[in-house]
């Protein structure tokens, strides 16, 4: 017997570049996928479990586009020195923090998020790992975390020569293997690229090999792109051109790359990532944090660029950056601007991206996935396609997710957690790996 889930009376949000709000409907989800979704009254059968969404609205599960899950343990940290830009930030926290990373930690990282991601309806992630000094095997890690909590992940690992060549071939190595064994397993659950740091830790040696390996794997690439100035000086100190041309010159932009950032480019560059279609990842709060300026979203989006959002470790709750993102578009520019251009990012512009790795993503569609986000939501104004996106960042986001369904299967329900996890437990062994971690800081 085919499994099946059916969920009545809530306000079923589609999404999609037609986005339909529809009261009255019921949808249908069998075996993974959205079977049907029709009036109330067109269901009648029996189904292996039958969710009530009244005073709720369903939608398609949340996008993060760009992610790190390893900062976990960077969390309550306070033995970095103070930092005053951006490469001081990577120098006193980050490349400190990410070379004390063990395979477990790496584990244990990706898990505490995977699990709040699910609390906020967040259901495929596309993340960026580091552990300079526990490379191999350290995306099998990540990925043991991603399908014991049921999301959908994106991996790749951060190659960089900032530790060494040494460490750039293993952090090759460790894509390569990885981006074979994800497309040998044929799922639509784990997925893979090419993952670099940024233009001004990358050798010219090292980034013409991995442009090679990518293209000969035939993978997208992941890389952080003019996040602070201080890339597009070294670059033009060192190579004599800026970061996207670099890049461009090097074969690693590509429709299925991930240009994260580009806080930093100009026109010209822009033009460069429109014409190689190349998705940029808007992530403002960590932009805010780091203080590193705004990307100018409007812009972007204007020039026909795909911008989606991530949070870059900022959080895993794409409301509470989708409002950043929002605010920060407004003092950039001004308050008339941005509104359409912040929204699409997370609405539908993740979902683009994401269907550059997976199938059927970021839509409630019959034959769709079936990952879902059911939030608790009285609308007290009138809500309807037209005006949905108001709704959701001056409303809904904040509100309670309810229930979460990733690939068909209920994550959570009713506000509590249906996963095979021992939450307790696995908090208990983060806080003790990440005390171990802090005493080789």
């Amino acid at each position: 017997m085919k499994k099946t889930i059916l969920i009545k009376n809530g306000t079923i949000v589609t999404l999609g570049d037609k986005n339909k709000v529809l009261s009255g409907h019921a949808l249908l989800i069998e075996d993974g996928l959205i079977k049907k979704i029709a009036p109330r009254k067109n269901f009648k059968g029996k189904y292996t479990k039958v969710v009530d969404a009244s005073g709720k609205v369903v939608m398609p599960g949340f996008i993060n586009t760009h992610m790190h899950f390893y900062s976990t343990f960077a969390r309550g940290l306070g033995k970095a020195a103070p930092s005053r830009n951006f490469v001081e930030i990577l120098n006193n926290l980050w490349w400190r923090l990410d070379k004390k990373l063990t395979n477990a930690d790496s584990y244990y990282s990706a898990v505490i998020p995977l699990v709040d991601a699910v609390r906020k309806g967040t259901t495929t992630l596309i993340d960026h790992h580091a552990s300079p000094f526990a490379i191999t095997g350290s995306l099998a890690a990540v990925e043991k975390a991603a399908r014991e909590t049921g999301l959908r992940a994106c991996l790749c690992y951060e190659v960089s020569d900032r530790d060494g060549k040494e460490k750039a071939k293993e952090g090759l190595d460790e894509n390569s293997a990885f981006i074979t064994a994800a497309a040998a397993k044929k799922d639509n659950m784990i997925k893979a690229m090419f993952g670099l740091h940024a233009s001004f830790t990358i050798s010219d040696e090292t980034l013409e090999e991995a442009a090679y390996r990518g293209h000969k794997l035939g993978a997208g690439f992941h890389i952080h792109a003019a996040e602070s100035q201080a890339d597009q000086i070294d670059c033009e100190a060192h190579h004599k051109m800026r970061v996207v041309e670099r890049l461009r010159d090097f074969g690693v932009l590509g429709r299925k790359s991930i240009a994260a950032h580009c806080v930093h480019i100009n026109e010209a560059e822009t033009d460069i990532l429109k014409e190689t279609d190349t998705a940029v990842v808007h992530n403002p709060q960590s932009n805010a944090n780091n203080a590193v300026g705004i990307a100018d979203l409007t812009a972007l989006t204007a020039k026909g660029v795909l911008v989606g959002l991530g949070t870059d470790a900022m959080t895993v709750n794409m409301l509470e950056e989708v409002r950043a993102a929002l605010w920060m578009q407004h003092l950039k520019r001004d308050p008339s601007q941005g509104f359409m251009e912040a929204a699409q990012t997370l609405l539908v512009n993740n979902a683009k991206i994401a269907n550059r790795f997976f199938k059927g993503l970021g839509e409630l569609k019959e034959g769709f996935a079936a990952d879902l986000a059911i939030l608790d939501y009285r609308p007290p104004t009138p809500m309807d396609a037209a005006n949905f996106y108001g709704h959701l960042i001056f409303g809904i986001s904040q509100s309670a997710v309810d229930t979460t369904i990733a690939a068909g299967r209920i994550l959570m329900e009713g506000k509590k957690l249906e996963l095979n996890i021992d939450e307790e437990e696995v908090c208990r062994k983060s806080a003790e790996l990440a005390k171990k971690l802090w005493s080789r800081f």
